[in-house]
């Protein structure tokens, strides 16, 4: 333990797809941590990362694969065998090394009957992704589930639990869907905020910066009240959703789009403790000429991207006490914002 120098955080403050595998992939390109970590969720999630203008997907597999750095599933997540050897394939046919990949002994496994228990029980009701991970869940709190050192397929792939040096830890989903926080019971399994990271085994003390990730505008994937299906039905949501390409890396599913809530987002940057916080695709909003928030349940209109950023910088300056630092992307690019 006293070999770690400190631990960066990078978690989302919305409904998830708020870009933390660019913004992740952007701090692990600088060479400066020696370990990536995982610490919760399975497949259900999913990463866009873009290496030398190439485009990858991650579901599960932490983005240090991408600059060979020791990249950690851990203990909080689990784990479906199919689907991360189906992955492993996938990062090897593109010249990934996978012998960096490591897996906490205590990650729990999805079986196939857990994938079978989502989809005739759960995934039509709550709009999960049906890839099982309620279920295994449930059964690693009934004390009866299976976890990765107990499967032999995985044995070549076990981690000691020992970090050292320099740790960047990434986050799945976002604030909202934390099953503690989030619109219950339209919410995932497991805890999205960032205490969660120190399952990997470290104390909270350790904690540097937490870079907190959301879009200029707000997305969810998947049902939830707070996201009604008449949004579907707003001709000028509906083209943020298509400029923007709103749809889930794991799923393919279409995500509802909705003018982004500042006040949401004021109480997840003050909850997960929020000191970086970095807000994309300005340039979908920018394109079609539409700037617009909601403070204060009253829905507010800007001329210009520039004005709407100055009163969403002014607003989270004076309600989050611990931002240090705010900056925008465009869709793609979040290269140089971080250092």
């Amino acid at each position: 333990m006293s070999n770690i120098n400190y631990v960066d955080i990078c978690c989302g403050l919305a409904w998830g797809d708020e870009a933390k595998g660019k913004i992740v992939s952007s701090l692990a390109s600088t060479g400066n941590y020696d370990y990536v970590c995982r610490w919760a969720g399975g497949n259900n999630a999913g990463h866009t990362i873009y290496i030398d203008n190439e485009k990858y997907h991650t579901h599960l597999i932490p983005s240090g694969i991408f600059f060979n750095i020791p990249s950690i599933i851990g203990p909080d997540c689990v784990i479906h065998e199919k689907s991360f050897f189906k992955e492993l394939e996938y990062l090897s046919e593109n010249n990934f090394d996978t012998r960096v990949i490591k897996i906490s002994p205590k990650a729990h496994i999805v079986t196939d009957e857990h994938i079978k228990q989502d989809i005739q029980h759960i995934h039509k009701i709550q709009g999960t992704t049906a890839r099982g991970i309620a279920p295994c869940y449930r059964d690693k709190y009934a004390r009866k589930g299976i976890q990765a050192y107990k499967v032999e397929s995985f044995k070549s792939f076990l981690w000691d639990e020992k970090l050292s040096g320099n740790i960047l830890c990434e986050g799945a989903q976002g604030f909202w869907l934390d099953i503690n926080h989030g619109n219950y019971p339209y919410v995932t399994s497991s805890t999205t905020l960032p205490y969660g990271a120190c399952s990997l085994g470290f104390p909270h003390q350790y904690i540097r910066h937490i870079y907190g990730a959301a879009k200029i505008y707000d997305t969810r994937s998947g049902t939830d009240s707070l996201f009604p299906e008449k949004l579907l039905e707003d001709e000028e949501l509906l083209s943020v959703a298509l400029k923007g390409k709103e749809y889930g890396v794991t799923t393919g599913r279409p995500r509802k789009v909705n003018w982004l809530n500042l006040d949401k987002l004021i109480k997840a940057i003050n909850i997960t403790g929020t000191t970086y916080i970095i807000i994309s695709k300005t340039d979908v909003l920018q394109e079609l000429n539409l700037f617009r928030l909601f403070y204060n349940n009253k829905l507010c209109s800007y001329h210009s991207i520039d004005d709407m950023k100055l009163y969403i910088n002014n607003i989270i300056k004076k309600k989050c006490k611990l931002i240090q630092f705010i900056t925008y992307s465009d869709s793609v690019n979040i290269d140089n914002i971080l250092n």
